[in-house]
């Protein structure tokens, strides 16, 4: 009987790696090429914590290993928290997508970003040049140093000469959260030098930009998001060379922030359908750019370049008054599930970043942010007009505005 594949094992899937294919196809058939070969369709669910182990010396042998690089362990499990089948399965096409040798799994998006500084630290490399605007929460690990950190801020032109030579790492977000500001990747990556760059790519996904293609070392994605695409798991995931995510693996290891086997299998079905999912919510995204950009109630929209299904945009009336009169689209944090969600970052996702600060990277009090999901482009329209309907009748006076959101 053929021994099971483990998608983990960089020698067995290199033995079944196919030539280079499509990201659409990808997205459907990597981290599953040994299916067929069980007798399988569908990817199954490993919910073990642990494994039988007969040979104690080989294991101690395996554990060593590991111990020195965090490489994947050759062989069947030993434990939940050094690895597991199903979690791998997403870890190997997630890293086919983003064109990265390796790829490491967490159980969000902030401990798979708290890893990385964690092991850049431990190198004694504990200071992070950083391109504002960023996530809310990231933003806030960073400037409060809870993980022994020491941040620069900067824009891309001076990322140069904010370098130090305990600079461990340099993090940008493009298209940025929530203001959608995009950067050139190309660009930033020869400014690091020898830095490694690490770009979160949560609201691209690699379906509009593989950021290691442009010389990134590190790709971060809120897996929670477009990877999940349901709005019914929490993950994050970093995919990289395996030098790296060696180091990853250990962290991950020693801290417990591993990913739950269910979320796991969740996200490779939801890979499966990314390419799919992302192209028509930009689709519809573009549209209600169009429609925004020509109304007399939106003082400003943004919109990246390169597309995608995130849209943010400035109101001449209450921004309260439009999240509080949205009937069909959700008033909800996060993005990227298949239903359309709207949120006024100033009061949410960075109100933990200070209100200078935050101003100052372009999130404004009457900023709001939508995620565009599935629905029908005219039945958004319909939901978006009547609440904006609704903000412009119940415009605020400037000054309470302000005192409300500081």
């Amino acid at each position: 009987m053929d021994t099971p594949f483990n998608p983990a094992s960089t020698s067995a899937y290199d033995a079944v790696r196919p030539a280079p294919r499509a990201l659409a196809t990808e997205a459907v058939h990597a981290g599953r090429e040994d299916l067929a070969r069980q007798g399988l369709h569908a990817p199954p669910i490993d919910l073990s914590t642990t494994y039988p182990s007969y040979d104690s010396r080989a294991e101690a042998a395996r554990i060593d290993a590991f111990a020195a690089d965090g490489a994947e362990l050759d062989g069947p499990p030993v434990y939940g928290r050094l690895g597991n089948p199903t979690v791998a399965r997403f870890e190997t096409a997630l890293a086919r997508l983003e064109g990265t040798e390796s790829a490491v799994a967490f159980a969000s998006g902030m401990a798979a970003l708290s890893a990385v500084l964690l092991v850049r630290s431990a190198l004694g490399l504990r200071h992070v040049v950083a391109v504002r605007p960023l996530y809310g929460c990231s933003d806030h690990l960073l400037t409060a140093g809870l993980l022994g950190s020491e941040v620069t801020w900067t824009d891309p032109a001076g990322i140069a000469d904010a370098l130090r030579p305990d600079t461990g790492l340099v993090m940008v977000e493009s298209p940025a959260n929530p203001t959608l500001a995009e950067v050139d990747l190309r660009a930033v990556a020869h400014a690091c030098g020898s830095v490694p760059l690490l770009v979160d790519n949560t609201f691209a996904t690699p379906v509009l930009q593989r950021p290691a293609g442009q010389g990134a070392r590190l790709v971060l994605h809120s897996a929670t998001k477009y990877l999940g695409g349901h709005g019914d798991v929490m993950a994050g995931v970093v995919a990289c060379d395996e030098e790296l995510a060696g180091r990853l693996r250990q962290v991950r290891f020693a801290t417990g922030g591993v990913l739950h086997p269910l979320a796991g299998y969740l996200l490779l079905r939801g890979l499966s359908t990314l390419p799919v999912r992302v192209r028509a919510a930009s689709a519809t995204a573009a549209e209600l750019v169009a429609r925004l950009t020509a109304d007399p109630r939106v003082a400003r929209v943004h919109y990246p370049r390169i597309g995608g299904a995130m849209v943010s945009f400035e109101v001449h009336g209450d921004p309260h008054a439009v999240i509080g009169a949205v009937r069909l689209i959700t008033p909800a944090v996060s993005l990227g599930s298949v239903d359309t969600l709207i949120q006024h970052p100033a009061s949410i996702s960075h109100r933990i970043v200070d209100a200078a600060d935050r101003r100052g990277a372009g999130v404004g009090d009457r900023l709001l942010r939508m995620s565009v999901g599935l629905e029908d482009v005219d039945d958004l329209w319909s939901d978006l007009d009547q609440a904006l309907d609704r903000g412009r009748t119940q415009a605020p006076d400037v000054k309470g505005l302000h005192e409300a959101l500081n």
